[in-house]
């Protein structure tokens, strides 16, 4: 077994490696951008003041820095895009659409719920560490497929020109242990009509997408089968890529691993089969991973619920530092990943860059109250990316220079 002590997988301790002077330095614009708001281009100073450059990769693509707003109920209209671009994120993936075939008629319709309710609660591991989660009902996308694509299409055209990537992530039909065929149309519909609206007034170029796995995260009974699950995995990219394929469109295909219901091997054992995919199988990028369940607890009338906070962040790690060394055991290619799951700081972020992550998604971080964050004006996202970057402990800054 893989399991090991709570914070085995952690590499980060104490306080950064750094000079004091800048130490003072970041102090300085923590103090001062709080109360005065950050450089307008915050890639540029960070160049200037530190020789730090950002610049980050989403997919093989590349981004001015490496902090994304994760699918979610923050990311589901024009004006919650438009308020990050203006922040100045170099990614945005918008809330999961449930996938359709032509009809209209979805498999996974059960996930197109709205959110009547969430909560942003403090968390406390069996460990001792604390943290954040938000609990809520809700999962995937429930106004119309033609609404998401009008919003696919806008926040491209927004984002045109910023440096800002807009993602569209889907939840396409998964075969349950019961079930024997795949509902290819919903994958081929679906695709091509995202494909066209990527397409639509913006410069041609592949689309990323992120595949979406939340059913299994919900404790639903496709998580029971684990030669399913890594069916699955080899599947998903095949049907998306020929999709794309009849129309004369490329598309780059991101898994969003989850953290299945099951150990740590068998978590590993997915990271396994995305590496060793080859051909149409294989994806392109993969993200790794959201959320933890806990099938006691209730929440507004439903039993069972994701959560997230160290206990997530920790688990994450574990299993990345055993992927690292199984990829060292076997020289397999690194595909591209994208980090998720408890990026509370700068210092958590880079724990996750040491192993390979080339962007980070947060979602949670945004969601905070006002008073975890020092810096008091502005969005909520200008706030956090404040306190990523410029914490004077626990900063990106701090912690990629002590890595330099």
């Amino acid at each position: 077994m893989l399991i090991g002590p709570p914070g085995s997988g952690r590499r980060l301790y104490g306080v950064a490696d750094v000079s004091e002077d800048v130490r003072q330095r970041v102090l300085r614009d923590y103090e001062r951008f709080a109360d005065g708001g950050s450089p307008a281009n915050l890639e540029d100073y960070l160049v200037e003041e530190y020789g730090l450059d950002v610049a980050a990769e989403y997919a093989g693509l590349r981004l001015k820095n490496p902090w994304g707003k994760a699918s979610g109920q923050l990311s589901m209209n024009l004006n919650q895009v438009r308020e990050d671009i203006e922040a100045g994120l170099g990614f945005i993936v918008l809330k999961t659409v449930i996938a359709e075939d032509e009809s209209g008629g979805q498999s996974m319709q059960a996930w197109a719920i709205k959110e009547a309710r969430m909560d942003v609660e403090p968390i406390t591991a069996p460990f001792g560490d604390a943290g954040w989660t938000i609990t809520w009902k809700g999962r995937g996308w429930w106004q119309t497929f033609d609404a998401y694509l009008e919003l696919l299409q806008q926040a491209r055209e927004l984002a045109a020109g910023t440096g800002t990537l807009i993602v569209p992530s889907v939840k396409y039909h998964l075969p349950g242990p019961n079930e024997d065929t795949w509902r290819v149309d919903e994958y081929r519909y679906t695709t091509q009509r995202l494909l066209e609206a990527w397409n639509r007034n913006a410069a041609a170029s592949p689309m990323p997408i992120e595949k979406d796995f939340s059913p299994t995260l919900a404790g639903s009974d496709r998580s029971a089968a684990k030669a399913r699950i890594l069916e699955w995995l080899r599947e998903i990219p095949r049907l998306i890529r020929r999709a794309a394929d009849e129309v004369n469109s490329q598309v780059l295909v991101g898994q969003k691993i989850f953290n299945a219901m099951f150990d740590d091997e068998f978590q590993l054992e997915i990271l396994r089969v995305l590496h060793t995919a080859a051909g149409e199988a294989r994806s392109d990028f993969f993200i790794f991973a959201n959320r933890l369940f806990n099938p006691q607890r209730e929440f507004d009338g439903v039993r069972g619920v994701a959560y997230g906070g160290p206990e997530l962040s920790d688990r994450n790690l574990r299993i990345l530092r055993a992927l690292e060394a199984l990829t060292h055991e076997t020289g397999w290619q690194p595909l591209p990943w994208s980090a998720t799951g408890d990026i509370h700081s700068g210092r958590l972020a880079r724990e996750y860059a040491l192993r390979g992550a080339s962007s980070f998604q947060l979602h949670t971080f945004f969601q905070l109250s006002a008073a975890c964050y020092r810096m008091k004006q502005g969005s909520r996202t200008q706030r956090a990316l404040h306190e990523l970057y410029f914490h004077p402990t626990d900063g990106y800054v701090l912690w990629k220079l002590a890595g330099s």
